[in-house]
């Protein structure tokens, strides 16, 4: 979207639009690039088959057609983390057999679907995972969220932090984000959550 409306700026630049009108165009044609993105949001509804992590699951939907879903808006400690393997047994407690669907408009760069989870009572299976503190609200895509989403995941974190429920019972918990990056420099290999 950024690099459209870069293009846009340039090309009403070139047409000597006055500062008013094209701050107006930009905004118009932003709002319509937007729309045209959120139109575009899918929806699987299938069988949570298999739990990869605390943040991954696989669901088979009716056709028999699997898709590998990482959850919206959340980020679980990897499972050579402290608190991975939790993570990913509450995920399961939550999912596992269970009928789902996912609400989705974007894949990640390893092509899995990143799809907020809601299962057949209608309850936010992302969010709950963080309520659980068994994940962080992934603040670096917070803005692919809704507004209220936004809201209801970092109020449940901070309300799962303030009474040091699960990965919270940590008093420094290392975020995976950043234990992912130590990792690949090889100095995460420590179970702990603590980074050296």
């Amino acid at each position: 979207m950024i690099r459209f409306l870069l293009l846009t700026s340039k090309i009403l630049n070139a047409l000597s639009v006055k500062p008013a009108v094209m701050k107006s165009l930009k905004l118009s044609i932003a709002l319509v690039y937007l729309c045209a993105s959120l139109l575009h949001a899918e929806t699987i509804v299938g069988r949570v088959v298999a739990v990869s992590d605390g943040d991954t699951i696989k669901v088979l939907d009716d056709n028999r057609k699997m898709f590998v879903i990482r959850l919206k808006g959340i980020d679980a400690p990897e499972k050579a983390q402290s608190f991975g393997q939790r993570a990913k047994q509450s995920l399961s407690d939550l999912a596992f057999e269970r009928r789902v669907e996912v609400h989705w408009s974007k894949r990640d760069r390893y092509g899995r679907i990143v799809g907020k989870v809601v299962d057949n009572t209608g309850a936010d299976i992302c969010l709950e995972q963080i309520a659980r503190g068994m994940a962080w609200h992934y603040q670096q895509y917070a803005s692919e969220q809704s507004a209220e989403d936004r809201r209801n995941y970092a109020s449940a974190e901070d309300t799962a932090r303030a009474a040091h429920i699960g990965l919270w019972s940590e008093g420094q918990p290392t975020p995976p984000w950043a234990w992912r990056r130590a990792s690949s420099h090889g100095s995460g290999s420590e179970t702990s959550g603590a980074i050296k």
